[in-house]
């Protein structure tokens, strides 16, 4: 464990990271999209860090889904050991050649990994890269993630896409929570001797898929 970058020994041992976006007084009375703020827990429910969204308000309101943004993640000591970045860019199939890409630090300032969306005409795709840029896993996500009164599941797979060794999934929480609170509940099952780096990744990865296919009040009806 000495080799771990600072902060992510807390991901040792863990094979179960529950994401919960907090709400905002504001946004729930009003309906004014405010900058996201989760908590990211263990499988007891125990916090593990905490992550801020930083962007401005032009980035919120215009570009909302696709807006670039910078998500700082602290330890309960305040200190700063994962930094997710993210870009202005597409969102479009059209558009293949400037789709979505995610940048994962930790320790703030190093590489950690990548998260690159993958073109395809049906499915949400994408692909967890390491520090070099090289494939390690894929993430592929339903045809339809509306969720319907039900969990919306992204499978985590190998990279012959045969495999399936985890999954990022959406959590339903109700009617009153989608619609009034645009609130988000995730789960990230991996593999427990799964890289550490790469479980940062794979959070950086749920914000991604939170951003792109559920920041609308109606989703998970």
């Amino acid at each position: 464990t000495h080799n771990l970058p600072p902060g992510l020994e807390y991901l040792n041992q863990l094979d179960q990271i529950i994401v919960h976006q907090q709400v905002e007084l504001l946004e729930a009375i009003l309906g004014t999209e405010t900058s996201s703020k989760y908590e990211i827990k263990n499988h007891l429910g125990q916090r593990v860090y905490f992550a801020v969204e930083e962007n401005g308000c032009f980035d919120r309101k215009l570009c909302s889904p696709i807006r670039s943004f910078t998500i700082r993640i602290a330890d309960n000591t305040g200190r700063e050991v994962i930094r997710v970045i993210r870009p202005l860019r597409c969102n479009s199939c059209w558009f293949p050649c400037f789709l979505q890409e995610l940048e994962v630090q930790s320790p703030p300032g190093t590489i950690a990994g990548y998260v690159v969306q993958n073109w395809d005409p049906f499915l949400p795709k994408f692909t967890i890269q390491n520090q070099s840029k090289e494939d390690v896993l894929k993430i592929i996500g339903p045809y339809a993630t509306c969720g319907c009164f039900e969990d919306v599941d992204f499978e985590v797979k190998a990279l012959n896409e045969m495999t399936t060794i985890g999954k990022i999934s959406k959590y339903w929480s109700g009617f009153v929570n989608n619609v009034f609170t645009n609130t988000a509940n995730f789960g990230i099952q991996v593999p427990v001797d799964l890289d550490v780096r790469i479980k940062a990744v794979m959070i950086g990865a749920c914000f991604l898929i939170d951003l792109m296919f559920f920041e609308n009040s109606l989703d998970g009806l």
